[in-house]
Protein backbone atom coordinates (compact mmCIF):
# COMPACT_ATOMS: atom_id res chain seq x y z
CA UNK A 1 0.00 0.00 0.00
CA UNK A 2 2.88 2.36 0.77
CA UNK A 3 4.27 1.96 -2.74
CA UNK A 4 0.86 2.74 -4.25
CA UNK A 5 0.58 5.93 -2.22
CA UNK A 6 4.09 7.06 -3.14
CA UNK A 7 3.42 6.30 -6.84
CA UNK A 8 0.20 8.33 -6.65
CA UNK A 9 2.13 11.19 -5.04
CA UNK A 10 4.77 11.14 -7.78
CA UNK A 11 2.22 10.97 -10.60
CA UNK A 12 0.18 13.73 -8.99
CA UNK A 13 3.24 15.92 -8.68
CA UNK A 14 4.08 15.51 -12.38
CA UNK A 15 0.45 16.34 -13.24
CA UNK A 16 0.89 19.47 -11.14
CA UNK A 17 3.67 20.41 -13.56
CA UNK A 18 1.71 19.60 -16.71
CA UNK A 19 -1.29 21.65 -15.55
CA UNK A 20 0.47 25.01 -15.14
CA UNK A 21 2.40 24.48 -18.38
CA UNK A 22 -0.84 23.91 -20.27
CA UNK A 23 -2.68 26.75 -18.57
CA UNK A 24 0.23 29.12 -19.17
CA UNK A 25 0.27 28.20 -22.86
CA UNK A 26 -3.49 28.81 -23.11
CA UNK A 27 -3.43 32.14 -21.30
CA UNK A 28 -0.34 33.48 -23.03
CA UNK A 29 -1.75 32.55 -26.44
CA UNK A 30 -4.93 34.47 -25.66
CA UNK A 31 -3.06 37.48 -24.24
CA UNK A 32 -3.69 40.64 -26.25
CA UNK A 33 -0.30 41.63 -27.65
CA UNK A 34 0.42 43.71 -30.75
CA UNK A 35 3.16 41.35 -31.90
CA UNK A 36 3.52 42.92 -35.35
CA UNK A 37 3.79 46.43 -33.93
CA UNK A 38 6.29 45.41 -31.28
CA UNK A 39 8.35 43.52 -33.85
CA UNK A 40 8.32 46.58 -36.14
CA UNK A 41 9.51 48.82 -33.30
CA UNK A 42 12.12 46.25 -32.29
CA UNK A 43 13.58 46.20 -35.78
CA UNK A 44 14.17 49.96 -35.61
CA UNK A 45 16.18 49.76 -32.36
CA UNK A 46 19.86 48.98 -32.70
CA UNK A 47 20.92 45.58 -31.40
CA UNK A 48 22.67 45.37 -28.06
CA UNK A 49 26.41 45.88 -28.17
CA UNK A 50 28.10 42.49 -28.05
CA UNK A 51 30.46 41.77 -25.18
CA UNK A 52 33.92 40.69 -26.21
CA UNK A 53 34.43 36.94 -25.72
CA UNK A 54 37.70 37.77 -24.00
CA UNK A 55 35.73 39.03 -20.99
CA UNK A 56 34.62 35.44 -20.32
CA UNK A 57 38.11 34.86 -18.96
CA UNK A 58 36.74 36.87 -16.02
CA UNK A 59 33.14 35.50 -15.85
CA UNK A 60 31.80 37.95 -13.23
CA UNK A 61 32.99 40.91 -15.29
CA UNK A 62 31.59 39.41 -18.51
CA UNK A 63 28.25 38.82 -16.80
CA UNK A 64 28.07 42.40 -15.54
CA UNK A 65 28.98 43.79 -18.98
CA UNK A 66 26.42 41.56 -20.66
CA UNK A 67 23.71 42.62 -18.21
CA UNK A 68 24.57 46.30 -18.72
CA UNK A 69 24.36 45.94 -22.50
CA UNK A 70 21.04 44.09 -22.28
CA UNK A 71 19.63 46.71 -19.88
CA UNK A 72 20.58 49.55 -22.27
CA UNK A 73 18.97 47.71 -25.18
CA UNK A 74 15.78 47.12 -23.15
CA UNK A 75 15.67 50.81 -22.19
CA UNK A 76 16.04 51.88 -25.83
CA UNK A 77 13.32 49.44 -26.87
CA UNK A 78 10.92 50.69 -24.19
CA UNK A 79 11.54 54.30 -25.24
CA UNK A 80 10.67 53.39 -28.84
CA UNK A 81 7.42 51.60 -27.91
CA UNK A 82 4.08 53.27 -27.49
CA UNK A 83 2.22 53.19 -24.16
CA UNK A 84 -0.14 50.38 -25.28
CA UNK A 85 2.75 48.25 -26.49
CA UNK A 86 4.59 48.75 -23.20
CA UNK A 87 1.46 47.83 -21.22
CA UNK A 88 0.87 44.71 -23.34
CA UNK A 89 4.50 43.63 -23.05
CA UNK A 90 4.63 44.12 -19.29
CA UNK A 91 1.32 42.28 -18.77
CA UNK A 92 2.51 39.40 -20.97
CA UNK A 93 5.83 39.15 -19.13
CA UNK A 94 4.15 39.33 -15.71
CA UNK A 95 1.73 36.55 -16.61
CA UNK A 96 4.53 34.42 -18.07
CA UNK A 97 6.65 34.99 -14.95
CA UNK A 98 3.79 34.02 -12.66
CA UNK A 99 3.18 30.75 -14.49
CA UNK A 100 6.92 30.09 -14.58
CA UNK A 101 7.06 30.32 -10.79
CA UNK A 102 4.07 27.97 -10.40
CA UNK A 103 5.58 25.46 -12.86
CA UNK A 104 8.99 25.64 -11.16
CA UNK A 105 7.41 24.93 -7.78
CA UNK A 106 5.49 21.99 -9.23
CA UNK A 107 8.71 20.70 -10.82
CA UNK A 108 10.53 20.80 -7.50
CA UNK A 109 7.70 18.95 -5.77
CA UNK A 110 7.71 16.36 -8.58
CA UNK A 111 11.47 15.88 -8.24
CA UNK A 112 11.08 15.30 -4.49
CA UNK A 113 8.21 12.84 -4.94
CA UNK A 114 10.09 11.00 -7.69
CA UNK A 115 13.16 10.70 -5.48
CA UNK A 116 11.06 9.26 -2.66
CA UNK A 117 9.58 6.71 -5.06
CA UNK A 118 13.00 5.68 -6.38
CA UNK A 119 14.33 5.34 -2.83
CA UNK A 120 11.31 3.33 -1.65
CA UNK A 121 11.49 0.77 -4.45
CA UNK A 122 15.30 0.77 -4.26
CA UNK A 123 15.91 1.58 -7.90
CA UNK A 124 19.35 2.80 -8.95
CA UNK A 125 19.86 6.57 -8.77
CA UNK A 126 20.28 6.58 -12.57
CA UNK A 127 16.56 5.77 -12.85
CA UNK A 128 15.80 8.89 -10.84
CA UNK A 129 17.82 11.06 -13.22
CA UNK A 130 16.23 9.47 -16.28
CA UNK A 131 12.77 10.12 -14.84
CA UNK A 132 13.65 13.73 -13.98
CA UNK A 133 14.66 14.30 -17.61
CA UNK A 134 11.97 12.25 -19.37
CA UNK A 135 8.88 13.18 -17.35
CA UNK A 136 9.15 16.96 -17.93
CA UNK A 137 9.57 16.21 -21.64
CA UNK A 138 6.35 14.21 -21.49
CA UNK A 139 4.65 17.18 -19.80
CA UNK A 140 5.82 19.51 -22.59
CA UNK A 141 4.76 16.94 -25.21
CA UNK A 142 1.30 16.86 -23.63
CA UNK A 143 0.96 20.62 -24.03
CA UNK A 144 2.09 20.45 -27.66
CA UNK A 145 -0.26 17.53 -28.36
CA UNK A 146 -3.23 19.38 -26.84
CA UNK A 147 -2.53 22.48 -28.92
CA UNK A 148 -2.25 20.38 -32.09
CA UNK A 149 -5.44 18.51 -31.24
CA UNK A 150 -7.28 21.76 -30.53
CA UNK A 151 -6.13 23.17 -33.87
CA UNK A 152 -7.35 20.07 -35.71
CA UNK A 153 -10.72 20.18 -33.95
CA UNK A 154 -11.20 23.88 -34.71
CA UNK A 155 -10.31 23.37 -38.38
CA UNK A 156 -12.66 20.39 -38.54
CA UNK A 157 -15.40 22.48 -36.91
CA UNK A 158 -14.82 25.29 -39.46
CA UNK A 159 -15.12 22.74 -42.31
CA UNK A 160 -18.38 21.42 -40.88
CA UNK A 161 -19.83 24.94 -40.58
CA UNK A 162 -18.71 25.82 -44.12
CA UNK A 163 -20.29 22.62 -45.47
CA UNK A 164 -23.57 23.40 -43.69
CA UNK A 165 -23.61 26.90 -45.16
CA UNK A 166 -22.92 25.56 -48.66
CA UNK A 167 -25.71 22.99 -48.34
CA UNK A 168 -28.08 25.62 -47.00
CA UNK A 169 -27.27 27.99 -49.86
CA UNK A 170 -27.34 25.16 -52.39
CA UNK A 171 -23.82 25.87 -53.61
CA UNK A 172 -21.03 23.38 -53.90
CA UNK A 173 -17.79 25.08 -54.84
CA UNK A 174 -15.59 22.53 -53.17
CA UNK A 175 -15.32 19.00 -54.51
CA UNK A 176 -16.63 16.31 -52.22
CA UNK A 177 -14.13 14.57 -50.05
CA UNK A 178 -13.47 10.94 -50.87
CA UNK A 179 -15.10 8.49 -48.52
CA UNK A 180 -12.79 7.22 -45.83
CA UNK A 181 -12.50 3.51 -45.62
CA UNK A 182 -13.08 1.86 -42.31
CA UNK A 183 -10.04 0.17 -40.80
CA UNK A 184 -12.20 -2.57 -39.42
CA UNK A 185 -12.07 -5.86 -41.36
Amino acid sequence: MTIAIVVCGALGAWLLLAGPLYQAALELREQEVDRDGIEAVSSTVAAADPVSPWWWLLPPVAYILHQRSAREHRRALMEAMGPDQIRQTVEFLNKANGWLIVAAGAFLIAVKETYELVELVEWPIAVFWVLVVVLPLICFAYVIFRFAWTGRMLRKDEDVVADRIRRRDGSSTRPARPERRSRRP
